[in-house]
């Protein structure tokens, strides 16, 4: 993996806001830019199939309210997200699925680019166990059709996350 600077990195020559938190922590990580599917039912999904990359590798950022507090759930393109083992993971006792508006003007980003990563706001975030299986991973860069390659551990770090599973199916 090669440490990426964002210049460039995105359309107009500036990085996004997950591009520059990851430059400005100096961690190492790689940019794969793909071409977005518009019709794509799983943005996920369809990143992992363009990129080649297993579903298990590149992770989706998904929020729910937990106890009425946003909450940001990262797991694998491959499963869903378990309500109740995110709320448990953040020490809530409900949670559901955010509104996606809500989710687009609390962290900056639109639904099927959103990252974990120089989010608007920090929120709670957990990400999934399985990702300390990994030796990198793949997440949103912050925009359709940019994907980010960074190490779990960094992702961990940057995002001040707890990891729980919180993966279904």
């Amino acid at each position: 993996m090669s440490t990426a600077r964002p210049k460039g990195a995105a359309k107009g020559g500036k990085g996004t806001p997950a591009t520059v938190a990851a430059a400005k922590a100096g961690i190492d990580f790689t940019l794969h830019p793909y071409e977005p599917d518009p019709d794509a039912e799983s943005y996920g999904a369809a990143a992992a199939d363009a990129l080649g990359i297993p579903h298990d590798q590149i992770f989706k950022t998904l929020l729910a309210e937990v106890d009425g507090r946003l909450t940001v759930g990262v797991v694998p393109v491959s499963a869903g997200l378990d309500l109740k083992a995110l709320a448990t993971a953040a020490g809530g006792k409900r949670a559901r699925m955010a509104d996606p508006a809500d989710a687009e003007r609390a962290t900056g980003y639109v639904v099927g680019g959103i990252s974990p990563l120089g989010q608007r706001r920090r929120l709670p975030t957990v990400i999934d166990a399985s990702v300390s299986a990994l030796a990198t991973v793949h997440v949103s860069a912050g925009r359709r059709g940019l994907q980010i390659e960074l190490a779990p551990a960094d992702l961990v770090r940057l995002t001040g996350a707890a990891v729980a599973a919180i993966a279904r199916g």
